[in-house]
C-alpha cells in the first residue's frame, strides 16, 4: 500500500513539468503484453528492446540469463531501464512458470512457423512475447510450452531480422491494435501509485534525506 501523504510531499518535490510528463507516460502503460529475452548475447540487443519497450508503453521486461549474465548498456537503453520493470530469470522454466501464474499466454516469435502472421495476432489475450538468442533463436524449452507462435511477414531473402527490431515491430503493432479495442489495458489505480512512488525515488536527489525528514515529521 503506496502512502499516498509521502507521494504528495515527494510529487511536490518535482517541476509541473516533469509531474505531468508521468501522468502522460503512466496513462499510456500497460502490462497486458511483456517481453522476454532468453540468453541473448549481444548486451546492445536486450537494452535496445528494453528502450522499444518503454517507447511503446510495455511496463515489465523479463530477462533470462541462463548462460550469459550482463548489465544493461545504459547508453543503448537511453535511461529506459529507470522507467521500465527489469524481471531477471536463471532459467527459462522459472520465468515461463511465473509468467503463465500471472495469466500470460507465452508467445514464440519465430520465422520458422506458421502459427500466426503479426497482422492476425489476438490481441485480447495476456502475452508474452519471447526472443531468442541471435544465432540460434528461441530454444526448444520455449517452443516446445509456446501457447501461440507468431512471425512477421518478410518477402526479401533475408529470413530473420535483428531481435531487437522484431520487438519494436511486434510491440508498434499489438499496442497499436490494442487501443483500438475496448479491453481495459491500463495499469491499476494501484499500480500507477507504485510507478509513481518508484519514479519519483528515481527522479529526486536526496531522496532518503527527503524521506527521512518526512517521517520525522509525522511521528
Amino acid at each position: 500500500m503506496v502512502d499516498l501523504k509521502l507521494l504528495d510531499h515527494l510529487e511536490r518535490c518535482l517541476t509541473k513539468k516533469r509531474l505531468e510528463r508521468f501522468h502522460k507516460v503512466l496513462n499510456e502503460r500497460t502490462k497486458h503484453f511483456t517481453v522476454a529475452t532468453e540468453d541473448v548475447y549481444q548486451l546492445h540487443n536486450t537494452s535496445a528492446v528494453i528502450r522499444s519497450c518503454d517507447v511503446f508503453g510495455i511496463q515489465e521486461v523479463n530477462i533470462i540469463e541462463e548462460r550469459n549474465l550482463k548489465k544493461i548498456d545504459r547508453e543503448i537503453a537511453m535511461g529506459a531501464q529507470k522507467w521500465v520493470d527489469l524481471n531477471r530469470y536463471n532459467t527459462v522454466k522459472d520465468c515461463i512458470e511465473n509468467l503463465k501464474k500471472e495469466g500470460y499466454q507465452i508467445v514464440a516469435t519465430s520465422p520458422h512457423f506458421n502459427n500466426c502472421e503479426l497482422n492476425d495476432f489476438d490481441v485480447s489475450k495476456r502475452s508474452c512475447f519471447f526472443f531468442g538468442t541471435e544465432q540460434d533463436g528461441l530454444s526448444q524449452e520455449v517452443i516446445d510450452n509456446a501457447d501461440a507462435f507468431v512471425q512477421i511477414p518478410m518477402v526479401g531473402f533475408t529470413e530473420s531480422l535483428n531481435i531487437s527490431v522484431s520487438a519494436a515491430i511486434i510491440l508498434q503493432h499489438v499496442t497499436t491494435k490494442l487501443k483500438q479495442t475496448s479491453i481495459n489495458w491500463k495499469l491499476t489505480a494501484e499500480e500507477r501509485l507504485i510507478k509513481r512512488l518508484d519514479w519519483c525515488c528515481k527522479t529526486i536527489k536526496s531522496y532518503d534525506e527527503i524521506i527521512e525528514r518526512f517521517y520525522e515529521k509525522t511521528i
